[in-house]
């Protein structure tokens, strides 16, 4: 029977070439999104699921105000975790990586400055799954000035040699310096890990350049992990953390500083945390939700062309119904028959749908900065999935069309009086417009993540970020002692108007501080604003607009160890409601006490996913950035400068240097990634459906033939021809215009949801959508139209 099908359906393909080309493409091309939509899915789900104990893998998640349970921090105090450790048999271990440190590490005549250090507790290989290729994992790190390397970060150093027992001297900023042993190295940390890094450094190093911090629950500098038993229970342990608090805090932090903590699965990290200072990239549930609902689209669309090419072509095969009726069939055999033939097609379009995706996966690698090879496909969950869509395409598909061809009469088929329904006329129609609401969705949808990206590539942030050319000295102890000097030469090079000395830099790292503040009543009152370290330049430098009082200034000796500045979102946290009136308002910060002496406009320090938070702002003498304003364009040439001048002035540090738009703009590269990813899917499903409305524009060109030729006789133009063809189509497009535009707006309000600063969905969207809609609906419809239109009438009127 499946030889009898094959062999049919491949005669019908062959007769047919140009629908079968259109219908085996359109499905071929639909699977291949779907599969390659689902292997992403399927990656971004498997983010930590190779950790042998993942399962018992939690992680501490602090809270920092208890009127907004959503002010959550990943990063925390270290005393927490042996604490959980010591009150609960349940947390079997605990594992804690400082905040991420840069180091510079040298080997001989080898040197790099390391960004993705963490120092880790000497347990890290036990809970986690990170093979050693070299060394013992359970000593690794447990003395001082450890070191493990990444595979690909020891090579840098070492080649292919095996460095255990090795030395690596380290300078860092953070980091302690010293002489550091190499005492394993590791694999390369799996693409789909929350946490990555390229060096870990044995935290006793950390304890003895640092112990004090260890024991002070107000210092935020750690990730804290925990090994739990099978018996764990997290809302019982959740339940008992004010008592464990009670027990481990004193009264006095309690009193003066909010601190709370909840747990969090290893698992729930990458896709589900809305904790901030994560240790690397997160993902987003609803995107993935986006995409698996463009999957679906898309093979919807692909399935509507089959119903529809295969309903409108019923005549041509009512014939062979009536024959086959007359010798015998029945109405259960010819059903048999036609769904055969349609799962025989649609496999023949997944095996094309497989070769797609094999070339298309390295590209959607790229697309999306993952890394997928032929064994993400070949798995039995994937095949099960990419075959039983199909097949269950070809079920969905072919039904309507074998249950309508095989109820064909042969009496009126043979007789040659039989028609096309009105009902499977209307059918088709409102397939097309179903078919047709999705893909002009899915232009407003695209029109809107082009408009919302461009407009957080192009806002004005508060500050000036072009042509700030950004070096990074990492807090090294002689560039600070010469600064002065540094800036002083630098500033004497032609293409450089400005410089100024920070901690940081918007966009980048930056910590908050406990700070008493004088409120409007005279009472001092604890907050917990982020903090930016920087000299007097800074505020000038970065064009920032002061919006009360004034900014640090030489003319003021003592703003370098009594003055605040603080931003507009600072003062109405701390219960102001003019700027004017916190001006001269005591305060108290990280040992230093003195009055605030301005406000600064609000300034976006962060992406614009986040509104702009609290900041406060003093005067120091040191930091970890350079931040030069270059005014040539040639930028090549002034970098060269730089770099010479660099070498002139501390030729013991690597010249390491960014520019600030790039650097900022490095936090919308997930945003990014989604607008090209949705981008081209959107554009796969729009030609799919124009596909299809090619196939039926084709066919119904086909079956007017005679009546174009007979109005072509009596004087109708191309135009008229053209007109008469697609005003039919136009109107279709048009309902799915009205239908779609409700949908779209309120999917992409959802989705714009996300951001704290946003765009408006205006109305000219969808009316772009639409006449770009419409557009390639007439353009598709025409080409056929045309061609019927030019045909020679004498021939057309031949035509049976």
């Amino acid at each position: 029977m499946l030889k009898n099908y094959i062999k049919i359906a491949w005669r019908n393909l062959w007769k047919n070439k140009g629908y079968s080309a259109i219908n085996i493409g359109g499905l071929a091309i639909g699977l291949a999104c779907f599969l390659l939509i689902a292997i992403f899915i399927a990656n971004e789900l498997s983010y930590d699921n190779y950790h042998e104990k993942g399962d018992n893998i939690y992680r501490v998640i602090h809270h920092r105000d208890a009127d907004d349970p959503n002010d959550t921090w990943v990063w925390g105090n270290a005393p927490v975790g042996a604490a959980l450790k010591s009150d609960f048999p349940e947390v079997i271990e605990k594992v804690q990586f400082s905040g991420r440190s840069d180091i510079l590490l040298n080997y001989e005549t080898v040197s790099f400055q390391e960004s993705e250090c963490f120092y880790a507790d000497a347990s890290v290989f036990g809970v986690f799954s990170w093979p050693l290729i070299y060394g013992d994992a359970k000593t690794a790190l447990e003395a001082p000035y450890s070191i493990v390397l990444t595979e690909t970060t020891a090579k840098k150093y070492f080649g292919n040699q095996n460095p255990v027992g090795k030395t690596l001297e380290g300078i860092g900023g953070r980091a302690a310096d010293g002489t550091y042993t190499v005492t394993g190295v590791m694999r390369d940390v799996p693409q789909n890990s929350h946490f990555k890094f390229d060096v870990l450094m044995s935290m006793s190093s950390f304890y003895q350049s640092r112990p004090g911090i260890f024991e002070v629950w107000g210092y935020v500098d750690f990730y804290t992990y925990l090994l739990v038993s099978n018996n764990f229970d997290q809302k019982i342990l959740e339940s008992k953390i004010p008592a464990f608090l009670d027990r481990h805090v004193d009264p006095e932090t309690r009193e003066n500083y909010f601190y709370s903590f909840s747990l969090e699965p290893l698992k729930r990290a990458y896709l589900y945390s809305k904790a901030d200072r994560q240790p690397g990239v997160t993902g987003s549930l609803n995107n993935l939700y986006i995409f698996a609902i463009i999957g679906v689209f898309i093979l919807v669309i692909a399935s509507i062309n089959f119903m529809n090419l295969a309903t409108a072509r019923s005549l041509e095969r009512a014939k062979e119904v009536g024959v086959r009726k007359v010798i015998g069939a029945n109405r259960k055999g010819l059903i048999s028959q036609f769904f055969g033939e349609s799962i025989v097609l649609v496999l023949l379009a997944a095996l094309f749908g497989l070769l797609f995706v094999f070339v298309a996966l390295p590209w959607i690698g790229n697309l999306t900065g993952k890394e997928f090879n032929l064994r993400t496909i070949f798995t039995p969950s994937m095949l099960l999935l990419y075959f039983g869509a199909a097949i269950l395409t070809a079920f969905l598909s072919g039904s309507y069309p074998a249950i309508v061809l095989s109820g064909f009469k042969p009496a009126s088929v043979l007789k040659g009086i039989f028609k096309t329904s009105q009902q499977g006329v209307n059918l088709r129609k409102g397939l097309v417009i179903f078919q047709f609401s999705l893909s002009i969705a899915l232009i407003a949808s695209t029109v809107v993540v082009y408009h919302q990206l461009g407009f957080m590539l192009n806002k004005d942030l508060g500050f000036d970020r072009e042509r700030q050319l950004i070096l990074d000295f990492n807090w090294d102890g002689e560039v600070l002692n010469n600064v002065e000097t540094i800036k002083s030469e630098f500033l004497n090079l032609p293409d450089i108007t400005s410089i100024s000395l920070s901690r940081t830099v918007p966009g980048s790292h930056f910590p908050a501080a406990g700070t008493d503040i004088e409120t409007f009543e005279g009472e001092m009152k604890n907050f917990s604003p982020y903090i930016y370290e920087v000299d007097r330049d800074f505020i000038p430098h970065y064009n920032m607009e002061m919006v009360a009082g004034r900014a640090f200034s030489k003319d003021f000796p003592t703003d370098s160890i009594a003055a605040l500045v603080v931003n507009e979102a600072a003062v109405k946290e701390f219960g102001y409601s003019d700027p004017h009136q916190i001006i001269g308002k005591r305060f108290q910060q990280w040992g230093r006490e003195g009055a605030i002496i301005g406000v600064v406009k609000d300034f976006n320090y962060l992406s614009l996913h986040q509104k702009v938070a609290p900041l406060t702002l003093r005067q120091v003498p040191y930091g970890r950035y350079l931040s030069l304003k270059v005014k040539s364009d040639n930028y090549y040439t002034t970098i060269e400068a730089v770099q010479q001048k660099w070498a002139e002035l501390a030729s013991h540090r690597p010249f390491l240097y960014t520019f600030l738009d790039t650097s900022f703009n490095e936090q919308y590269v997930a945003d990014i990634r989604f607008k090209n990813l949705f981008t081209v899917f959107s554009f796969l499903a729009i030609f799919i459906a124009c596909l299809g409305l090619l196939g039926l524009a084709t066919y119904s060109a086909m079956q007017r033939t005679k009546e174009i030729g007979i109005r072509k006789v009596l004087g109708a133009g191309i135009t008229n021809i053209v007109t008469l063809l697609s005003k039919d189509f136009v109107k279709l497009v048009c309902i799915a215009i009205l239908i779609a535009t409700p949908f779209s707006w309120y999917a992409m309000s959802e989705w714009l949801s996300e951001y704290a600063y946003k765009i408006d969905v205006q109305w000219w969207v969808f009316a772009l959508s639409g006449i770009m809609a419409l557009t390639i609906a007439l353009l598709t419809v025409s080409f056929h139209a045309i061609k019927s239109a030019n045909a020679n009438p004498v021939k057309s009127l031949r035509t049976e």
